[in-house]
C-alpha cells in the first residue's frame, strides 16, 4: 500500500476518534453522569465503540464513575461523569456600572469566585474597557497560577441587542473606530476564543439548566435589572429569535407620550418598570421633598441610587419605598399580563436586581395580572423568584460557552477527517 495513503488512512482515523472523544466530552457535560446504554442512544453509537472511548478517556484522566443509575431489574449500571477541573472557562458578566470575572469549570466548580470590579460599560470607550478589563484578568490568571493553554475560552454577556453568530453588539461601543467585531476584539485582547451573548440569555440558560426551569417544556425568565429582558423557553427549547435579538420586552412601547428611552422612542416599558427608572423616580421624588429615610443619601449616592438600597428601605417599613416599589410590580404586572396570553407558559421566573424585592412586586403584580389577564389563562402559569442568586448569569454563560467551543472542537475534527 502507498505510505502516503496508509498516513492519511491513519490521520483520518485519529481525526474520526477525536470528533468521537469531544462528542462524549459534550454530552456528559450537558446530560451530567450517564450510563453506557444512555451514551449509546444519545451518541448512536455501538456498546464495543462507546466503552473503548470510555476507556481511553478514563485513561487519559478526563472521566471517572460517579456512582450508579436506575435500574429496571439487575444490576444496576455504572454512571461515567467527567472530572472536576477538566475544562476552565473564563466567564465575564458586563452590567451597566460594574462588570463581574469568573472562572468556572466543567462540572461548575468555581476555580476563581465572582470578582467585581467598577468598570461600567455605559461610560467607557472600547480601548478604555479593554484596557482596565484586560489588567484585571491578566491578575487574576497570575494570582492563581492560571496558563491560557488551560483554558477552553472565554463567555461573555452584556446588555443589549447581541448577534452571537456575528460578533457584534448593537447597543455599546458604537463610537468605536476600531474596524473589526466585539468578539474578534475581545479574542485580541485575551488570545482566547470568545463568546458574546445577551445577558437575558445569560440567565435564562442558567434557570434552564440549574434553576427552576430545569426539565420545563414552556416558560419565561424575566430579567428585571437596571433593564428589563425576556428569556423565552418553548417546547424544551430556548428561543432566541432570527438575529438573538428575542425577548427584548424592556423596549415595548407602554405608555403614551411617556419619557424618552435610550433606544430612542417614548413610553417604553423600561422608562417605567427597570432598575433605571425606580432609580430615577427615587432621585426625583427625594430632591422634591418626600419624607423617606433616603433622604439621608448623599448626594453622590442619590445620582444612582442602587436598587438594593430602595428595597432595603422598604424592608424597614420606608412607605415611599414600598410605593415605588408597588408602581413598579403593577406596570410588571401589566405587561406580564400580555406574555401569558402570548405564550400561555406553565411557569414565569422573575429574576434580577428587581425580583429581590419580593412580595413588595410580586403582590401588585399579580393584582395586576389578575385584572388584564384572561383568568382560563392565568390560572395555569406560577410566578415564583429565582432561587440562584446574583451570580446565576455566570453559570449561564459557562453552559453557553463550554457547549459553544466543545461543539467548534467536533466541527474541527470531524472536518479534518473529511
Amino acid at each position: 500500500m502507498d505510505l502516503r495513503l496508509l498516513n492519511d488512512i491513519t490521520k483520518t482515523t485519529r481525526n474520526k476518534q477525536l470528533a468521537h472523544k469531544y462528542q462524549l466530552v459534550k454530552h456528559l457535560f450537558n446530560l451530567g453522569p450517564c450510563s453506557v446504554s444512555t451514551l449509546c442512544h444519545t451518541l448512536n453509537m455501538s456498546t464495543p465503540s462507546i466503552l473503548k472511548l470510555i476507556t481511553n478517556l478514563i485513561d487519559e484522566d478526563w472521566i471517572e464513575k460517579k456512582g450508579f443509575g436506575v435500574s429496571m431489574g439487575g444490576r444496576k449500571p455504572d454512571l461515567y461523569g467527567l472530572k472536576d477541573e477538566k475544562i476552565l472557562i473564563i466567564c465575564i458578566d458586563i452590567e451597566l456600572f460594574h462588570t463581574k470575572i469568573a472562572i468556572i469549570d466543567n462540572n461548575y466548580n468555581y476555580i476563581v469566585e465572582a470578582q467585581t470590579i467598577p468598570l461600567p460599560i455605559s461610560k467607557s470607550t472600547r480601548s478604555d474597557f479593554f484596557s482596565i478589563l484586560s489588567n484585571h484578568v491578566q491578575d487574576i490568571l497570575k494570582i492563581h497560577r492560571i496558563a491560557n493553554e488551560q483554558l477552553i475560552g472565554c463567555s461573555v454577556g452584556l446588555p443589549g441587542l447581541i448577534d452571537s453568530e456575528k460578533g457584534k453588539s448593537y447597543s455599546y461601543f458604537l463610537s468605536d473606530a476600531e474596524d473589526i467585531s466585539l468578539t474578534a476584539a475581545f479574542e485580541k485582547m485575551l488570545n482566547l476564543p470568545v463568546i458574546i451573548q445577551n445577558d437575558v440569555n445569560g440567565s435564562s440558560m442558567a434557570e434552564f439548566t440549574h434553576g427552576i426551569a430545569k426539565g420545563k417544556q414552556n416558560a419565561l425568565i424575566l430579567l428585571m435589572d437596571w433593564g428589563v429582558g425576556l428569556g423565552i423557553i418553548m417546547d424544551g427549547k430556548l428561543r432566541k429569535g432570527a438575529s438573538g435579538f428575542s425577548g427584548e420586552l424592556g423596549h415595548i412601547p407602554f405608555v403614551e407620550n411617556g419619557a424618552l428611552c435610550y433606544c430612542g422612542k417614548h413610553g417604553c416599558l423600561e422608562t417605567i418598570a427597570s432598575g433605571n427608572a425606580l432609580s430615577e423616580m427615587a432621585k426625583e421624588g427625594i430632591l422634591s421633598g418626600k419624607n423617606s429615610m433616603l433622604n439621608k443619601l448623599s448626594k453622590e449616592e442619590l445620582q444612582r441610587i442602587e436598587p438594593a438600597v430602595i428595597i432595603e428601605a422598604a424592608n424597614k417599613g420606608d412607605q415611599y419605598a414600598i410605593q415605588l416599589l408597588s408602581n413598579i410590580g403593577t406596570y410588571m404586572g401589566k405587561g406580564i399580563a400580555v406574555l401569558i396570553q402570548l405564550f400561555n407558559p406553565e411557569l414565569i421566573i422573575l429574576s434580577g436586581k428587581i425580583a429581590e424585592a419580593k412580595q413588595y412586586i410580586t403582590l401588585p403584580m399579580q393584582q395586576a395580572i389578575n385584572t388584564y389577564c384572561m383568568t382560563q389563562i392565568r390560572e395555569r402559569t406560577t410566578i415564583v423568584s429565582s432561587e440562584l442568586g446574583q451570580n446565576s448569569r455566570l453559570l449561564g454563560y459557562a453552559t453557553t460557552g463550554i457547549d459553544h467551543f466543545l461543539e467548534a472542537c467536533i466541527r474541527k475534527a470531524s472536518k479534518s477527517k473529511s
